[in-house]
């Protein structure tokens, strides 16, 4: 195909000679062989974004994802429980080293009341009189102490059907076992404890004290020792709760200074207290 010529430019009126000497544009074909087609698109400018100011801005976080199962505690009142708990370890251990009454601090109703027992305490009375139903004894009671080789004593033979209560421990309805000895029996018949073995678990004691109050006791267990293998420990000094022992002798009869061979025990605990 010819190509066309351009037209010649023709002067104009007015316009200056710098226009006039312009060509119009021309269109050049591509020389034989070459493939052509669109323009790739424009490859965006490196470096910062000509309309883009030079504080971006804080970027959009992104939204935390929700949790599933139980929703966290806040932490400020985990902060609170943790402080209140320390709070009340520390008041304890300065109370406890100190002896000082903390109670009101945690909103005590009655700072002068005593703490809850299982069981009653009783303050120190002389011991007067011994009531057993389940073997029918009903006896008074005098004082004993030690006897010349460092045992503990009885009563007289001759006042064989009381109990001896021994002075050099506590009074029943006190702190520790009380200790009530008496005869099982003399050359003229039975004595007041002749009985003991025959007691049995549950079965009720009872002491009237000089103070008019009676101590209430429970047979815990009655128990057969040889004399020389008394446990001392158990029968004398055991200070955990009040309570009562009652000794006797029994088994075998050895006779001499000996007399029977072994010691029957009866354990009692305080249950109880009325008045006489």
């Amino acid at each position: 195909m010819a190509r066309r010529e351009p037209p010649p430019v023709t002067a104009r009126k007015g316009m200056p000679d710098s226009v006039l000497r312009k060509q119009p544009a021309q269109i050049v074909a591509p020389p034989p062989g070459t493939i052509t087609g669109p323009l790739p698109p424009p490859q965006p400018p490196q470096g910062r974004h000509p309309f883009r100011t030079s504080d971006p801005g804080p970027r959009p976080k992104t939204p935390p994802r929700p949790m599933r199962g139980k929703k966290p505690w806040p932490i400020g009142l985990v902060a609170l429980a943790l402080l209140f708990l320390g709070l009340f370890v520390v008041a304890m251990g300065i109370g406890a080293a100190t002896s000082i009454d903390l109670s009101d601090l945690f909103g005590s109703s009655d700072k002068n009341e005593p703490p809850p027992r299982s069981f009653p305490v009783l303050e120190p009375s002389r011991p007067e009189r011994l009531s057993i139903p389940a073997i029918n004894v009903q006896a008074p009671i005098l004082e004993v102490g030690r006897a010349a080789d460092g045992s503990i004593g009885v009563p007289p033979l001759n006042r064989h059907n009381e109990a001896g209560w021994f002075d050099g421990g506590p009074t029943p309805g006190q702190f520790g076992p009380a200790l009530i000895v008496g005869h099982a029996d003399t050359r003229t018949g039975p004595s007041v404890f002749h009985a003991l073995p025959k007691m049995k678990p549950g079965q009720r004691i009872e002491v009237t004290r000089a103070d008019d109050s009676v101590a209430v006791f429970e047979v815990n267990s009655v128990e057969h020792f040889d004399k020389g293998k008394l446990p001392a420990q158990r029968v004398y000094s055991d200070f955990s709760r009040p309570s009562l022992r009652l000794v006797t002798c029994g088994g075998r009869w050895l006779g001499g200074s000996t007399g029977y061979a072994d010691n029957i025990v009866v354990f009692a605990s305080l249950v109880d207290a009325k008045e006489a």
